[in-house]
């Protein structure tokens, strides 16, 4: 009976550990949800971003080929 006891106990605590977490960061969490909430998923962030440069190619380009 003392296993059965001891897992009680555990899940108690963590029930209370969350809740403490939960009223701690309310603010911060309701936040957090609202946003992502309001978030569009058809939108990516990359795209806002403006390149300030083309981007360089990695390979050379190759030299021409000589005529046969």
């Amino acid at each position: 009976m003392g296993k059965a006891k001891d897992a009680v106990v555990v899940v108690g605590a963590l029930a209370l550990a969350w809740a403490a977490i939960e009223l701690a960061l309310k603010p911060f969490l309701s936040k957090a949800r609202s946003d992502i909430d309001k978030s569009d998923p058809a939108r990516d962030p990359d795209d806002d971003a403006v390149p300030s440069a083309e981007p360089k190619p990695l390979d050379p380009p190759a030299p021409p080929a000589p005529d046969a």
